[in-house]
């Protein structure tokens, strides 16, 4: 199966209702790509899906799913995943990616919890992450997660994580700020753990803000600005591997359009800057 990296570049937004007149009508400075949660578009009609057809067929799009629950015990959700293969081909959507996790047992449980790091887990994923790849014939993009327990453990998170992701054989979505806010929880070195992650699966990243509960306590919220040692890391992730797409998350709290664009346009700043010095270190 064809891997998933260089099918967007650039920097990115996650579209939401609130401003999708305003992407309409004119394009948003440094924004080459959009995010969206398949849920909350696959079913839409009328006016909103008119206007979500517009900016498919003007702009690459990224499916980032919310409900697969890839790591839960109950059956995989495969007529979900053949909506979900029938929306993406409708709209030309490049690829889907979801996060290392799993949101149901009986029932959604409405939050996104952490998957015991354990060898049985690593085969248990692995498994529906291969099956949902058979299903939509194309590779999907694992996420790695902010978590804030980790029963059973029997493996590092960043060992748990590489085993996934290598025996799918899938593609990573590298959350620059999950890996900061697990490393303040979990007494971990960022840095570390970013120099772990196997560059040749990197497909794009997302960047976004949290919430200090304390100092050595932080909630992955996507409901605030990104903070320095964030943007930080994501320099050191473009320095080790090479720039790649990165999206900005921002779920709740959202500020106005030239707030959200503001931030893009740090991204893009930051990847042309890397990009100009690997032109002048050639």
């Amino acid at each position: 199966m064809q891997h998933t990296r260089h099918l967007v570049d650039g920097a990115g937004l996650g579209l939401r209702r609130s401003f999708i007149e305003q992407a309409i009508a004119n394009p948003l400075d440094n924004v080459s790509f959009y995010e969206v949660a398949p849920e909350n578009w696959m079913t839409l009609g009328g006016k909103l899906g008119k206007q979500f057809r517009s900016l498919t067929e003007r702009y690459p799009f990224i499916c980032h799913g919310l409900s697969l629950s890839i790591g839960s015990s109950a059956p995989l959700d495969e007529e979900f995943v053949k909506n979900l293969k029938t929306f993406m081909q409708s709209h030309n959507i490049k690829f889907y990616s979801e996060h290392l996790s799993y949101c149901s047992h009986d029932g959604h449980l409405y939050d996104l919890m952490p998957i015991p790091f354990t060898e049985e887990a690593v085969h248990h994923v692995a498994k529906r992450i291969q099956r949902v790849q058979d299903i939509l014939e194309q590779k999907i993009v694992i996420e790695n997660v902010s978590y804030y327990a980790a029963p059973g453990q029997e493996m590092s998170e960043i060992d748990f994580f590489n085993a996934v992701v290598t025996e799918a054989d899938c593609d990573v979505l590298l959350d620059v700020n999950n890996i900061y806010v697990n490393s303040v929880n979990h007494k971990y070195d960022a840095e570390d753990f970013l120099r772990a992650i196997p560059a040749e699966r990197i497909s794009y990243a997302h960047i976004a803000g949290h919430y200090a509960e304390a100092d050595d306590f932080l909630v992955d919220t996507h409901g605030a600005d990104i903070i320095d040692p964030v943007w930080t890391l994501l320099n050191k992730a473009y320095e080790l591997y090479g720039v790649f797409p990165t999206l900005l998350e921002r779920d709740f709290n959202i500020p106005s359009v030239s707030e959200l664009v503001h931030e893009v346009t740090t991204i893009k700043s930051i990847q042309t800057a890397w990009s100009q010095n690997k032109k002048m270190s050639a």
